[in-house]
């Protein structure tokens, strides 16, 4: 049954050395409740079972025919770019378009590969080239997430921007944004179809940025040369195909569903979970990625949409564990937990959703009865 909640140091990706490995030492270090002690077993068990081998066959399958898939999309916008038919196109780009951020994900966890310059090279062909996001900038904001998951002050993914997910967060907010903040619940989801654009946006804007991800001078070449790339493929491919006007159309329809397909992927996996506290006892790595932590429960389709982020406790757990491992993984860190009296949470699709709303719902209370 789905666990009632209230509302490790990362290396970069690539790097050596496993963040499992990395969170052992940092919970050794540090001491305090759900130490090293709580974890070691955990990650003996999964190193037996051989559940951190890369699966690197499984992965160049996938991304082979992922890559075919997009071709025969752009063929039938050549063959049906003179109709407004062709807007039916958006929807399987869409989704093969959220397949490359999974693969480009995955890469930058290092789970791919264990050569470094072959992740770099998968995520920079599928974030920069594929999608027009920035490799960088989402490792150095995903890493940290990573790192301390729901953590007010240190996970970038929680911290208050055009949503508040803290009733502190929304105190003050007037005009325009605490009428978002009101009604961000009901507003969720409209707005997640502004996240296709919002990364290509955020990428450009810390590669130019001085207080971007830190890179040489040759790194950001690289990278924005593959962003520059992508809007003129992209542009170059609609525009060769269609009117002018109908590919502004598509171009808005794709990215939108891009957006709420991601949304949709990323919403449930800790809005709602609890949250650290700052100044109280701090979590050992078991403890600080299973309570922040949701998974949804599904079968191989469920899997395939949501890019094995449904099984985000396992995946915070072993950053670097391949996506088709995380299932295996699930029946053994369950059992642990079950055994040290750890609350696992796991829902349906349908009940994580109404779960992250309704923590949404609540932080903006105190706006709509002031």
């Amino acid at each position: 049954m789905p666990q009632a909640t209230p509302a490790l140091t990362i290396p970069r990706p690539g790097a050596p050395g496993s963040a499992a490995g990395a969170a052992v030492r940092g919970d050794a270090a540090a001491g305090g409740r759900g130490s090293r002690s709580e974890f070691a077993p955990l990650l003996r068990t999964i190193k037996e079972q051989g559940l951190l081998e890369r699966r690197t066959g499984w992965y160049a399958t996938g991304i082979v025919l992922n890559l075919l898939a997009l071709t025969a999309v752009g063929a039938g916008l050549v063959l049906f770019g003179h109709s407004w038919w062709s807007l039916s196109l958006a929807l399987p780009l869409a989704v093969l378009s959220a397949r490359a951020a999974f693969f480009g994900h995955d890469a930058g966890h290092s789970q791919i590969s264990a050569d470094r310059g072959r992740n770099r090279l998968v995520q920079l062909l599928h974030a920069n080239l594929l999608l027009g996001m920035s490799q960088e900038w989402w490792n150095d904001k995903h890493n940290r997430h990573h790192a301390n998951p729901n953590h007010e002050d240190k996970d970038p993914d929680v911290a208050p921007d055009v949503l508040v997910f803290s009733r502190h967060q929304a105190v003050g907010r007037t005009g325009l944004r605490g009428w978002v903040a009101r009604h961000q619940a009901w507003l969720f989801f409209p707005l997640t179809t502004l996240e296709g654009l919002a990364l290509k946006v955020y990428g450009f804007q810390a590669l130019f940025s001085k207080d971007g991800p830190r890179q040489t001078p040759r790194e950001r070449r690289i990278e924005g040369g593959l962003l520059l790339a992508h809007v003129a493929g992209y542009a170059a491919l609609l525009l060769s195909t269609m009117p002018v006007g109908r590919a502004v159309v598509f171009a808005l329809v794709h990215q939108m569903l891009l957006g709420l397909h991601l949304g949709m992927a990323f919403a449930p996996n800790h809005k709602g979970m609890e949250v650290p506290d700052p100044g109280g006892e701090p979590w050992g790595h078991l403890r600080r990625q299973v309570l922040t932590s949701r998974n949804i429960r599904g079968a191989t389709l469920t899997d395939w949409l949501l890019g094995g982020l449904n099984y985000q406790v396992e995946h915070h757990l072993f950053p670097s564990m391949p996506r088709p491992h995380l299932r295996l993984a699930q029946p053994a860190v369950r059992a642990h937990c079950r055994t040290l009296g750890i609350p696992y949470t796991e829902t349906g699709v349908v009940d994580s959703y109404r779960q992250a709303l309704g923590h949404l719902h609540d932080v903006g209370r105190p706006l709509r009865t002031a």
